[in-house]
């Protein structure tokens, strides 16, 4: 059984960081790209960034210079640090797991709703971004 869990949500002045983790299960890395998803209250579903096992990523235009996507393969744990937030980082932040070319695709436009997702998704975490 596939699962993702994430961590590291919370409250946070604008400027600040966070890191969020993603524990992920039940599939190789190698298989599927890595990355997270956000949405916001009223708002569609964003992509935010994304990773392969071969290290290659990719980033939504906005987080570009303030986000960092890792991940530790040994630990099967895939990162994201986000520095310089911003008030419209507010968002409930979903780890995903998907085919790699469709998880870059979505990164870069809007991702599929739950119900034309080809992929794992968590349960999310919540990160507000206080002004």
């Amino acid at each position: 059984e596939v699962q993702l869990v994430e961590s590291g949500g919370g409250l946070v002045q604008a400027g600040g960081s966070l890191r969020l983790s993603c524990a992920f299960s039940g599939f190789t890395f190698g298989d599927l790209a890595i990355g997270w998803f956000r949405q916001a209250p009223g708002k569609e579903r964003e992509g935010v960034a994304c990773i392969s096992n071969d290290g290659t990523t990719v980033y939504e235009e906005s987080v570009k210079g303030r986000f960092t996507i890792s991940s530790d393969n040994a630990n099967n744990t895939v990162y994201l640090q986000m520095n310089n937030l911003k008030p419209e980082d507010t968002a409930v932040y979903y780890c995903v797991a998907a085919p790699v070319l469709l998880l870059r695709i979505w990164v870069l436009s809007t991702p599929p709703s739950d119900g034309n997702f080809n992929g794992h998704r968590g349960r999310g975490t919540q990160v507000t971004v206080s002004a």
